[in-house]
């Protein structure tokens, strides 16, 4: 009963003209941003979060949730049409569902992405209904030793499950922890690496770090990679699936959606790893396994129900913790910051609206998805053949008055710029920037969270052992960097994103 009176407050929030409204422009950004490849919903809503300061919370959280479930649908369209993925999780999309294309069958890989997304993303709209209530009671429970173990879990993770080298992934974590305690120290009223620069004591701004790294920096490179954009499919048509391909493609979404909603809540880009992983077991267990890369519609059904249900299930440990599972996630802590919300499970008592109606707006905005993009496939292929340089001018743009608008100080703009070059230099690197920003999301909390902690047990370290909760979790992170490191686990880990 509580649950139903819980959807209820949900759809009373979701069901106004405003929300509604916000909710249609996040999806449709969020597939426009996805078809463009390159862009991204990180960039996205990285240059977004200037405008939420203007926005009620619930319609900016609304909005900000459909670009990035919606950039997920959008990566496929390129991924079919142009075999280029507008999204890291549709790479696997672009196996088959472009040799399809090839086959005259791009309407029905269209198809069978919506169809799959969908379903994945209503399933995983429901555990997101029924687990976070009582994920987020547990959470109520925990204390500031708790809290601080199960950031450093968070941490371990993106490290662990961050692509390329282990090392480059601790690395980029310790940087993004060393600028996120630049500024005034709350507790002593020191300055901390600002180099004697009275625009850095109040710290880096997270809007201006998130702009330059995924805004700008996405920017240089695409320009550098547009000569890579092949043609596209002219023509689409054919979109219905008979009841073979629905045969042969529902067990795959059954099992893709179940896998992404699992390693969804997982931090460090459960969607991307669910996509991947997904892709595997279909070709394994598949009785035509030499079909696979040659127009599979296992292939496409799959991996594209595993990462819409991964994309919304990363939103689980958000609302009930307060933490961040990828990229995406720490700017959506951002916007929620941004709006005088403190992120975590009391979220849930202290604002039942926002917390129910961004649940309730997921199934909506799935629903949009499916009733507007196949109608509109027409305009995402036009999208597509636009060229990238006509776009960078107006991004720029965009990125440059909404960081001046944050402080109107001209040095904002220039610290943007410099993120953008390190955002450029990092992907030369092949350095992953996500945990970089998960470092500097979470670093202030768990300084705060620790000192909190030492202050209780008046400065006994054991406090973070003796504690049964939290002496599991900094155990796991332990067991976790060991095995890890590992060189046989090592080696069989970069072989699988070597695949990738």
């Amino acid at each position: 009963m509580e649950l139903l009176a819980n959807l209820s407050i949900g759809l009373e929030t979701a069901f106004t003209i405003n929300n509604l409204l916000f909710c249609l422009i996040g999806v449709f950004l969020g597939t426009a941003i996805g078809v463009l490849p390159g862009l991204g919903p990180t960039a996205t809503i990285a240059m977004l979060l200037p405008i939420t300061f203007g926005l009620p919370p619930v319609s900016s959280l609304i909005m900000l949730s459909g670009i990035y479930y919606g950039a997920q649908y959008g990566g496929s369209t390129t991924a079919i049409l142009v075999n280029l993925p507008g999204e890291s999780s549709s790479v696997v999309t672009a196996l088959d569902g472009y040799q399809m294309a090839r086959q005259g069958k791009a309407g029905k890989a269209l198809a069978t992405a919506a169809i799959g997304s969908f379903v994945a993303g209503t399933f995983a709209t429901v555990l997101l209904a029924l687990f976070a209530p009582p994920l987020a009671d547990i959470a109520l429970q925990f204390g500031a030793a708790e809290y601080f173990s199960l950031m450093v879990v968070g941490l371990v993770a993106s490290v662990v499950l961050a692509s390329g080298s282990l090392l480059q992934a601790f690395g980029m974590i310790v940087l993004g922890l060393l600028m996120g305690m630049a500024g005034t120290d709350v507790n002593s009223g020191m300055e901390r690496y600002t180099f004697d620069t009275p625009y850095m004591a109040e710290g880096i701004n997270f809007v201006i770090l998130a702009m330059g790294m995924f805004g700008l920096g996405e920017i240089i490179k695409n320009l550098e990679e547009e000569h890579l954009r092949s043609a596209m499919v002219s023509k689409v048509q054919g979109l219905l699936p008979n009841k073979d391909d629905l045969k042969r493609m529902a067990w795959p979404i059954v099992r893709g959606t179940g896998l992404g909603s699992l390693l969804g809540i997982l931090p460090g880009g459960g969607a991307m790893l669910a996509s991947f992983a997904s892709y595997s077991i279909e070709k394994k267990i598949s009785k035509t396994p030499e079909q696979f890369g040659k127009g599979a519609i296992e292939g496409v059904a799959g991996p594209e129900s595993a990462n819409n249900a991964g994309a919304q299930t990363s939103f689980i440990p958000l609302l009930t913790l307060g933490i961040p599972s990828n990229p995406v996630m720490a700017l959506m802590i951002g916007a929620m910051i941004i709006q005088g919300i403190t992120p975590g499970p009391a979220v849930m008592t202290e604002q039942p609206a926002l917390f129910w109606g961004i649940i309730v707006s997921m199934w909506i905005g799935n629903l949009f998805l499916v009733v507007l993009n196949l109608p509109l496939i027409g305009i995402w292929v036009k999208m597509i053949s636009v060229p990238y340089h006509f776009l960078y001018p107006m991004i720029l743009v965009f990125c440059c008055i909404g960081v001046f608008s944050l402080g109107n100080k001209l040095f904002d703009v220039y610290l943007l710029a410099g993120f953008g070059v390190l955002g450029y230099i990092f992907s030369k690197l092949k350095c992953e920037p996500a945990p970089l920003l998960l470092g500097f999301i979470l670093g202030p909390m768990m300084e705060e969270y620790l000192r909190r902690a030492l202050l209780l047990s008046r400065g006994d370290f054991s406090v973070l052992v003796t504690r049964p909760i939290s002496a599991t979790m900094l155990a796991i992170a332990a067991i976790a960097l060991i095995v890890v490191f590992m060189p046989s686990i090592r080696k069989k880990r970069e072989e699988a994103f070597h695949e990738e």
